[in-house]
């Protein structure tokens, strides 16, 4: 079959790694973004998502059978992040809409929908049981979640396309200028460790020290996206999507720092934020890429301290169910200190960490 993707968020983790599966697919593969990255066999589109017209101006060629939507903008309140992120959906789809050639459309969204947004983000009185199921109602409390959500129900609803909405846990890949980075950002504090002698301190809380967790591999999270896209089954329903393992952040934590060769501090009673563990590292890690010819001396491009920070200081133990996936077919896994050990591998080869 004829099959053109638009990846919307082409640069980011998710965006990325789902390109280099559909060109390896066959597909006919666009990525939008405001500046997106080349990527051999991708077509850029470069738009901006607020802007309706610029919007149309870049689509007019352009005429998808399949629209994936990972990219949201973060904003100062979740008032806001509801205006600007609903927003750029509806108007995705309002431009998309003359054309009548969009038959699915995936939307990417996250465990924020069962932990609330950022201002109420695994707070009391908002802790939902574990294992996430998708069968879980909404929290009522706004979200931009559901908004993104309602605009994709609502837009299908119009233009008679079928949907998918798929919630990752924690994605772990290789971006740069990302706002969500765990991954990266755990590579670049042990870089910064061993060269400064510092040691790798686990930053979370107990809960996530010693609770079960998971992850989201965005190659899982890429082929993911493909299977629901292209399976009837799976069509109209959401999904949790991770690795398809549990593991305790006090395993991984030791594993990850005999990666890099360095000392390593569990959990020790108190919660060592790394927004204020790295708030002055901006210098030491321009000396570091000068020192070892890296490409990236700016640290706010690589790492992304108060996104880790909510992750690993949150008060529950967060895993995900993935039995919806199974039962319908989807049957990858990905072993999760392989998926940090790769990154890593890919951002040495890359010269984004030493």
């Amino acid at each position: 079959m004829n099959r053109t993707a638009l990846i919307v968020g082409a640069s980011g983790i998710t965006g990325s790694n789902l390109a280099h599966e559909l060109i390896s697919q066959g597909w006919t593969t666009y990525g939008l973004a405001r500046n997106p990255n080349k990527v051999d066999g991708m077509y850029p589109v470069a738009a901006d998502l607020l802007d309706p017209e610029s919007l149309t101006a870049a689509l007019a060629e352009v005429a998808p059978t399949h629209v994936f939507i990972t990219s949201w903008m973060r904003m100062e309140t979740e008032a806001e992040n509801i205006r600007v992120n609903a927003a750029m959906v509806r108007n995705l789809l309002d431009a998309l809409a003359p054309k009548k050639s969009v038959q699915h459309v995936a939307l990417v969204t996250g465990l924020k929908h069962y932990l609330g947004p950022f201002e109420a983000y695994a707070k009391e009185g908002f802790l939902p049981e574990t294992p996430l199921r998708e069968e879980q109602p909404r929290l009522d409390i706004e979200n931009f979640y559901y908004a993104q959500e309602d605009e994709v129900y609502a837009a299908a609803a119009r233009d008679n396309f079928t949907w998918s909405i798929h919630r990752p846990h924690t994605v772990i890949g290789k971006a740069v200028g990302n706002q969500m980075n765990l991954g990266t950002t755990l590579a670049v504090y042990a870089s910064i460790c061993k060269e400064s002698g510092r040691p790798f301190r686990w930053p979370g809380s107990e809960a996530q020290w010693n609770g079960l967790s998971d992850v989201t591999d965005a190659r899982v999270l890429a082929k993911h996206l493909v299977w629901a896209a292209t399976t009837e089954a799976a069509h109209n329903e959401a999904f949790n999507v991770v690795n398809g393992e549990t593991f305790r952040w006090k395993w991984l934590w030791k594993r990850l720092a005999n990666w890099f060769g360095v000392e390593y501090v569990g959990f020790d009673g108190t919660i060592h934020p790394l927004e204020t563990e790295m708030a002055n590292d901006g210098p030491l890690w321009q000396q570091i890429a000068e020192r070892h010819n890296l490409v990236e001396p700016d640290l706010n491009r690589l790492a992304s301290p108060w996104h880790t920070d909510l992750d690993l200081g949150r008060p529950i133990e967060v895993m995900t169910d993935m039995s919806k996936s199974r039962k319908l077919g989807f049957t990858v896994y990905q072993q999760t200190e392989e998926s940090f050990f790769d990154l890593f591998a890919q951002l040495q080869k890359d010269r984004l960490i030493p």
